[in-house]
């Protein structure tokens, strides 16, 4: 489990996952949401703005991130 300290009050789903590493541009992330790649909480979201926040758990791919 990868856990990511944010700075701030949230962070986009796309600006999360291309700063824990999982994809390498803010291109395939957008991409990766809109196919429902990515689940939020436990749920398939597509929002690519969605606004992550400390507790949520985002997974992608076998990799699951904790936003601390």
């Amino acid at each position: 489990m990868i856990e990511f300290k944010l700075n701030g009050d949230f962070i986009p789903m796309i600006q999360l996952l291309k700063a824990a590493g999982l994809v390498p541009t803010g291109g395939e992330a957008q991409i990766v949401v809109s196919e429902g790649e990515v689940s939020y909480n436990g749920q398939v979201d597509y929002r690519k703005r969605l606004k992550v926040k400390r507790g949520d758990l985002v997974e992608f791919r076998g990799n699951k991130i904790m936003v601390i």
